[in-house]
């Protein structure tokens, strides 16, 4: 933003946060506007950063392992999961196909609940108040399955390098099939409510346009990627803990618009539900730990690894010195990422569509200052 206009008695500039509900964490956005017309924005950062990829530095890999719940807390689980696919990797360790099955239902189900508050304080913002307890009761029962397993709701420190530590509690698989049942139907009153409203098509429908061609150039991967028409998904393109075996669709949508990253979402639903049903009637007997000793001590090398996360692509990136400590952990948030384009969504669109595009790029603080 040029200096030089700031002084023009018709251009304001206005801070958007950081304590405002619709930024969706501590996220200060500095707006330049013409009347309600956005000239530009500029984002400033850092307000929850902890030095989590330094901190890992300093830790054991194991020890590391809950750090990472802690990042995008509201998708724990597949931050889990891609740390511990990273090590392992390293490790040239071999999961079983009990433990990669159960991570797939676990994180899947992470999927849904994510995707859920997502769509509740989503549409919370866009001023519809009752998606969001219609999407805090489906969200619950996703919780409750969280909880039984392996005690948390939150920051479910679910799995460990090598497999998982927990085996399944009795009546797992039936509660997981009951859940798929009663959710589905629920998406589809979701879909009544919103779907054909006409103040939701007003407000989201054209607003914050992005092509695929400029989401390859910032960056930007998920939901707002396929929304643009682009069939990427690394569960397919890059299958990790047995997803070639499952039969699910990659939802896209042609648009770019806010309201397609809405719709791309709500079929991802019924796509992680599809999974869900497909890996808990294939549940294999087995071990559920790999060949992994009590220390960990990778051999000296680096390893990447990247997972398709509720909002776009996950990656670790561990470089190992040869002890029990990682010489280095780089995280490729895709919050952080794609939060880059939120200047180019929004120049030229009102104070409103601010908000409306800050939702739909659904990030997360946590992982973003990390």
């Amino acid at each position: 933003m040029p200096d030089s206009t700031f002084l023009d008695s018709t251009e304001l500039v206005l801070n958007m946060g950081p304590q405002h509900p619709s930024t969706h964490g501590v996220l200060r956005v500095i707006l330049k506007l013409d009347g309600e017309k956005v000239l530009g924005t500029d984002c400033v950062l850092g307000y929850l950063h902890r030095g989590v990829e330094k901190i890992a530095e300093n830790r054991t890999y194991a020890q590391f392992n809950p750090y990472v719940d802690r990042m995008d807390y509201v998708a724990a689980i597949s931050n889990g999961l891609g740390y511990c696919l990273a090590v392992e990797k390293l490790l040239n360790a071999e999961v079983p196909a009990r433990a990669q099955a159960v991570r797939v239902i676990l994180t899947e189900l992470n999927r849904v609940a994510s995707h859920l508050l997502w769509l509740g304080t989503h549409a919370l913002d866009i001023g519809a108040i009752t998606p969001l307890f219609y999407c805090m009761r489906e969200r619950e029962a996703a919780l409750t399955i969280f909880e039984k397993y392996c005690g948390a709701r939150l920051t479910t420190h679910a799995f460990r390098i090598g497999g998982l530590q927990y085996e399944t509690y009795e009546g797992f698989e039936q509660e997981c099939k009951d859940f798929c049942d009663m959710f589905l139907p629920k998406v589809d009153e979701y879909e009544e409510l919103l779907t054909a409203n006409r103040i939701w098509m007003a407000r989201l429908q054209g607003v914050g346009v992005l092509s695929a061609e400029e989401c390859k150039e910032y960056g930007v991967t998920g939901p707002v990627l396929r929304a643009a028409g682009e069939k990427w998904d690394l569960r397919k393109a890059q299958p990790y803990s047995g997803y070639e075996k499952y039969d699910f669709d990659i939802p896209t949508c042609q648009n770019g618009d806010t309201y397609d990253r809405y719709m791309i979402r709500m079929q991802e639903m019924r796509q992680a539900v599809r999974i869900i049903r497909q890996a808990v009637d294939a549940l294999p007997a087995g071990p559920i730990m790999g060949k992994v000793g009590k220390v960990i001590k990778p051999p000296v090398g680096e390893a990447y690894v990247s997972i398709e996360a509720p909002k776009g692509e996950l990656g670790y990136y561990i470089v190992s010195d040869g002890s029990t400590q990682p010489y280095r952990v780089r995280v490729r948030p895709p919050s952080f990422v794609n939060l880059q384009a939120l200047d180019r969504m929004i120049r030229g669109g009102l104070v409103a569509d601010v908000v409306a595009i800050i939702g739909t790029l659904d990030i997360v603080l946590g992982e973003v200052d990390r």
